[in-house]
């Protein structure tokens, strides 16, 4: 037996999530068991618990996106009982059985082996968000933004994707602006590698099709009137890396910083990425993410505590990242 956060909706009856004790027959197929040691709580992950947005394909189920653990049992001869490994994506979590329980059955296929000197609990305070800012800075990078080109702006600073993207960001020389709708969190964003920070008031509403060249690149999370503003307020041949919806997934704009100024906007996808591209963000991360950072921007729950976080992450009030226990 282990303990999962398991949703259940009916036609008969709303939906509910509570920890609850299952068999591990109850578990999908998949190649590899796993035995998980940490999960994490993603902006997707507290949509399904709270049922904000119809993420979840069936139920039961059990959310999680993300999960850390030990391998107990593999029908794949890449993964032997007792590996490290971890999961992002794949659609684990919305139509496969996810994380947030003890246990998790998956395809060998959707697994990376856990970087060396990497744990279980730092993965997860990485997790989908901090791998997809790593995605986002390898797109900056790759369509040849400098550090010398000038400030690169983070949107949703806050989130977990914002916080990971200025630390990386900092990390590696560049000046980071960062926009987020809680200035009284300034200094932790500073803290993280922030050199200026910004209102989202300013960039959450219609602008001018073309605005004042601010920016060397972006990275952001956000869409919607941010996203056209921020691509608006992008240098020439600059670059702007979009991953996020938290505003909307509408583009309420116009084509003119791309024909005018030759801006690239730079789709970034982590569910469905390539095993090699997966693998080389989380190398560079297991290197180049500041340990000690990334333990300021994380707080730790158990799995009991997952639908009260979900609630409070949709409000706004969760600051950087959230690992979850599952033992706890």
């Amino acid at each position: 037996m282990f303990k999962a956060l398991l949703l259940t909706k009916t036609d008969d009856a709303p939906l509910s999530a509570a920890v609850t004790d299952l068999d591990d027959d109850r578990l999908p197929a998949g190649d590899v068991l796993v035995q998980v040691a940490s999960s994490t709580l993603n902006y997707k992950d507290a949509l399904a618990i709270t049922g904000k947005a119809p993420v979840v394909r069936s139920y039961p189920m059990v959310p999680g996106i993300d999960l850390a653990g030990m391998v107990v049992e593999s029908s794949d001869q890449r993964y032997r009982p007792g590996d490290p490994v971890l999961l992002n994506g794949w659609g684990v979590g919305e139509s496969h059985w996810g994380g947030l329980a003890q246990r998790a059955r998956v395809k060998a296929d959707w697994l990376l082996p856990l970087p060396g000197g990497m744990t279980p609990s730092q993965a997860m305070a990485i997790g989908t968000a901090g791998y997809t800012a790593m995605l986002c800075v390898m797109a900056l990078q790759q369509n040849g933004v400098a550090t010398d080109h000038g400030p690169v702006l983070v949107t949703g600073a806050n989130g977990g994707v914002g916080s990971i993207a200025i630390a990386l960001l900092s990390r590696l020389g560049f000046t980071v602006h960062a926009a987020t709708g809680r200035p009284h969190e300034a200094e932790h964003l500073k803290a993280l590698g922030a050199s200026e920070v910004i209102d989202r008031s300013t960039l959450n509403a219609p602008g001018k099709p073309l605005q004042k060249e601010r920016w060397a690149a972006a990275i952001d999370s956000v869409g919607s009137h941010t996203l056209v503003n921020v691509c608006a307020g992008i240098k020439y041949g600059g670059v702007v890396a979009a991953c996020g919806l938290a505003q909307g997934m509408d583009f309420p704009g116009t084509v003119a910083p791309f024909i005018l100024r030759g801006v690239t906007l730079a789709g970034v996808d982590s569910v469905m990425a390539p095993y090699a591209r997966r693998a080389k963000a989380w190398d560079r991360l297991a290197r180049e993410m500041p340990h000690d950072l990334l333990a300021r921007n994380t707080e730790t729950i158990g799995l009991a505590d997952a639908p009260a976080v979900a609630a409070r992450l949709l409000a706004g009030e969760v600051r950087g990242r959230v690992v979850v226990d599952v033992n706890a």
